[in-house]
């Protein structure tokens, strides 16, 4: 699908988020913008679909290949990745505990996602979406179900956003620690909910969440 959108558009840019499920951290986006056709199955060739069905291993070895460093990224910065002779652009956004709480999760989702194609698209730019909900833009796009898995565009950018927001949610353990933000980044497992019970919420739990809310 992305080859033929590319017979039409100048670009396809793939859009997901990482972090709707937590009770703790960031959601997190990426939008990658992909130009050239051949660098999809260059891209496909690296097995790159959901970043949740890849091991941290096989995450961390695209990325290495593709020489991106999370580390590295700013928020909202607009960085450009070498392949071979081809290149691709992408950009990682983001909204804090804050902000989901005062938007919601959802709007918060996809207020990333809409941040982050922004900053990369152009004029006669295609939008591809994870899921089954868009945002408002100049540009035509579309929501794809299950898009991370279908779509090379939108598996790097869940690739990269996962990775991104992973590693944050590490610097967050050492900073907050007592949850193990660094085994479930953020996710309510029994033993982070037990945490918050006993220890009660850290300045990065989502307040309005359930398993949080109770103990402030």
């Amino acid at each position: 699908m992305e080859s033929d959108l590319l017979k039409k558009y100048t670009a396809v840019i793939g859009c997901d988020e990482v972090g709707r499920g937590p009770i703790a951290g960031p959601v997190n986006a990426c939008a990658v913008r992909i130009h050239e056709p051949d660098l999809i199955n260059r891209l496909r060739e690296l097995n790159i679909t959901d970043s949740k069905k890849l091991n941290d291993k096989k995450r961390n070895h695209i990325l290495k290949t593709l020489n991106i460093d999370t580390n590295q990224i700013i928020i909202g910065q607009k960085y450009k990745c070498e392949v071979d002779q081809y290149s691709f652009e992408y950009c990682v956004t983001e909204h804090g505990p804050e902000e989901i709480d005062q938007m919601n999760i959802l709007q918060a989702s996809l207020s990333a996602m809409k941040m982050a194609s922004q900053k990369l698209a152009k004029k006669n730019d295609y939008i591809l979406i994870d899921g089954n909900k868009t945002f408002e833009s100049e540009n035509e796009l579309l929501a794809v179900v299950k898009g991370d898995s279908k779509m090379v565009s939108i598996g790097m950018a869940s690739i990269i956003a996962k990775v991104f927001r992973d590693e944050k949610m590490k610097k967050f353990d050492r900073l907050y620690p007592g949850y193990s933000l660094n085994k479930h980044a953020g996710y309510p497992t029994k033993e982070h909910r037990l945490a918050v019970q006993k220890i009660g919420p850290s300045p990065i739990h989502r307040k309005t969440f359930k398993g949080v809310r109770e103990f402030i």
